[in-house]
């Protein structure tokens, strides 16, 4: 991602679609709302919840889980079978909205994007005023997007991608995080390690055997 030329501020920001294809699900069919609903392979056949409501995640369901497990863990969830390419065309639809306000966008997934508000956001004297100028903006994008899909999106905003991703992940649903450069050790001092980039469940757990369960305990 790139904003102007040898620009030492930074604002990124990081946008992610709430339970994105159980919510497409719920919106268009509203008999769903308020309904634990996983969007998947259905219990009985070998596969995966791709993605879950929030009222099945209350059960303990999560995106990659087997079906059947998430069927033992909320036995009244509905399951549903993924329309990918339908999705597809909601996700052009934020990606189009998105576009009205960053000149640099960068897609890590059907229901994620990175944004680059640094161009968007300047002047400014200071990297915590840079970030702070991309809230009401973030706003605008998140109302926006509500408009056009009826859909909720978390966004994050910070100095690089690493931080604004965890700031999208901080306060779903419908999110807005920000984290400045004065703060950022001190709020991920709590997080568990699983958080830093690149950290899986065998690599968590190797962390964890070793005494490391938050990131303040690597940062020590």
């Amino acid at each position: 991602m790139s904003a102007g030329k040898n620009i030492a501020l930074r604002a990124i920001a990081h946008l992610d679609a709430d339970a994105y294809f159980a919510s497409i699900e719920q919106r268009d069919h509203p008999e769903l709302k308020g309904k634990p609903v996983i969007v998947g392979s259905p219990p009985h056949k070998r596969g995966v919840a791709s993605t879950c409501s929030y009222e099945a995640r209350k059960f303990g369901v999560r995106s990659a889980m087997p079906s059947s497990v998430a069927k033992q863990k909320c036995p009244d969830a509905i399951f549903l079978p993924p329309r990918i390419d339908y999705y597809q065309q909601v996700t052009a639809q934020i990606m189009q909205v998105l576009a009205k306000f960053s000149p640099s966008i960068e897609r890590v997934s059907i229901d994620e994007a990175y944004f680059d508000l640094t161009d968007v956001c300047l002047p400014a004297s200071s990297q915590d005023e840079l970030i702070y100028k991309g809230v009401p903006i973030a706003r605008e994008i998140k109302g926006a997007i509500l408009a056009e899909t009826q859909l909720t999106v978390s966004i994050g905003i910070a100095s690089n991608k690493f931080l604004s991703k965890v700031g999208s992940d901080y306060s779903k649903p419908n999110g807005l995080t920000v984290i400045p450069e004065r703060d950022k050790v001190a709020f991920l001092r709590t997080l568990p390690v699983r958080t830093i980039y690149g950290v899986g469940e065998v690599t968590e757990d190797k962390l964890i055997k070793a005494g490391l369960k938050t990131i303040g305990d690597v940062q020590d």
